[in-house]
């Protein structure tokens, strides 16, 4: 009589075999950034660490500063736009008001990056929407530049993240407990003061996971400050591809796509130490 497989092995089977694609992939581009660029050529060179002593030129150091300064912008505007709807679609009382908000937030999801930037292009472009709309109003009398700034880059991700935002700030805000709402109101405290004091403290592991995942996410953007920023906004993914496809620098490439996912695993190791700490202070209180 033959044994049967326990079931969670053939559910287990695809993740491992993802992960264990992701590692080799990883590993192959760690090979990559410690070999050495022949110029004119696929091919790389032997061992060598100058890939990551260039890195220390101030052009590359302003690339990364600006990808770093565009996903913090991204994750807090989309914080600050997502917080009040995913608090509308927890608490509203109507099914149909619920049911609006979610189709709202999570249609973008089903369109593509491409379609959602030139979309975006459209809109902020000198004869696009906002400028012919201000013009017709006569609140300017020349265009205003807003695509290919960073500006123009944040608008967009912003837009495409506040989906991902809106999902994890509404888990969070659904586990808050009512009674601790309606203890502080039963003490005096006014409307704002309840949410201040305590329904925003209890989200915030939502918070910090929404910012981090988020940012993380930001980190690796492309196509939107490629075509919206029209190559005057430069992230790490922007020059990871000049330096790959334009150049052939495989190695310095595989360097840059080093550091950002570097990066965005360190962002995620400082959310989940943040949060445990946060939710330890709220344990204790």
């Amino acid at each position: 009589m033959t044994q049967r497989r326990p079931f969670f092995i053939t559910f287990l089977a695809p993740a491992v075999l993802t992960a264990v694609i992701l590692v080799a992939a990883m590993f192959e581009v760690l090979q990559y950034s410690v070999r050495a660029f022949i110029p004119g050529a696929l091919d790389v060179g032997g061992f060598t660490l100058d890939n990551f002593t260039r890195i220390n030129r101030p052009i590359y150091w302003w690339v990364m500063l600006d990808t770093f300064y565009i996903s913090f912008l991204t994750a807090i505007f989309s914080l600050l736009l997502s917080y009040p709807v995913a608090f509308a679609l927890v608490r509203a009382r109507r099914d149909w008001v619920r049911s609006l908000l979610v189709s709202l937030s999570i249609t973008p999801l089903f369109t593509g990056e491409i379609v959602r930037t030139f979309s975006w292009m459209l809109m902020l472009g000198s004869d696009g929407f906002i400028n012919s709309m201000l013009r017709k109003l006569s609140l300017i009398d020349m265009p205003l530049q807003i695509m290919y700034t960073r500006f123009g880059v944040v608008v967009a991700l912003v837009q495409f993240s506040m989906p991902v935002m809106i999902i994890l700030l509404a888990t969070a805000i659904s586990h808050v407990d009512r009674d601790c709402e309606k203890a502080a109101a039963n003490l005096g405290a006014s409307p704002g003061a309840v949410f201040w004091h305590v329904t925003l403290p209890l989200t915030l592991p939502g918070i910090l996971s929404g910012i981090v995942v988020v940012f993380a996410w930001t980190m690796s953007a492309f196509s939107t400050p490629q075509l919206i920023g029209g190559g005057k906004v430069l992230m790490i993914a922007n020059l990871a591809y000049l330096q790959g496809f334009s150049v052939l620098n495989l190695p310095f490439a595989a360097t840059l796509s080093l550091i950002a996912l570097v990066s965005a695993l360190g962002s995620l190791v400082l959310m989940k130490s943040a949060t445990s700490r946060i939710e330890k202070r709220l344990a204790i209180a």
